[in-house]
């Protein structure tokens, strides 16, 4: 045979070449080895990927859970936005005696304004039919409180748009509207429970 094939195992001789025997030997376990080394790695890669993909689910739960509990003080927050700018409760807490009733109408709509703005991001975090009602309960509000105010002469006092801001609540079925709100966003917080 040829010197150049020596994977042949034969010498030209026509003997066994043991050197050429020994280096295929030699090769053959290298590679063994190799993939031996090859699979190991890769088993001990898709055991890693397996761990991983195990606590992703916590990992989401956990996440699912303080997202749970930003919506729970997203309602919480939101229904002490209620009962703050229920008309009733915004008259009580901020008035100031001896304004006129312009003075008084402004600085109840700029607080109602100001309380419904800083809680604006809770947005997020409720059902849009939830802060529809929140926000229909702002314009309402803001309603009632310019309508009461152009009914009464420019020299009445505060104490008169108050009079007729509770009067009209009285009268009307919007007074109450700010009790329907609460319960909507208290069923909602209830539901996420």
């Amino acid at each position: 045979m040829y010197p150049m094939f020596p994977y042949l195992n034969v010498s030209l001789n026509g003997k066994p070449n043991e050197r050429i025997f020994a280096k295929k030997l030699m090769i053959d376990q290298t590679v063994f080895y190799a993939v031996i080394i090859a699979l190991l790695f890769a088993g001990f890669t898709a055991y890693l990927i397996f761990l991983q993909k195990k606590a992703a689910p916590t990992k989401m739960g956990a996440s699912s859970e303080s997202t749970l509990q930003l919506q729970l003080q997203a309602y919480e927050r939101l229904t002490l936005l209620v009962e703050r700018i229920a008309l009733p409760n915004l008259i009580q807490r901020v008035y100031q005696p001896g304004l006129t009733a312009v003075e008084w109408q402004l600085l109840l709509t700029k607080t109602l304004r100001e309380e419904f703005e800083y809680n604006i991001t809770q947005q997020v975090y409720v059902s849009p039919d939830a802060w529809k009602a929140v926000k229909n309960l702002k314009e309402k509000n803001l309603l009632i409180i310019n309508q009461a105010a152009t009914t009464l002469s420019s020299e009445s006092s505060g104490m008169d748009l108050n009079k007729k801001i509770l009067a009209f609540l009285a009268e009307d079925s919007a007074g109450k509207l700010h009790d329907t709100v609460s319960e909507i966003l208290s069923y909602e917080a209830k539901q996420l429970l």
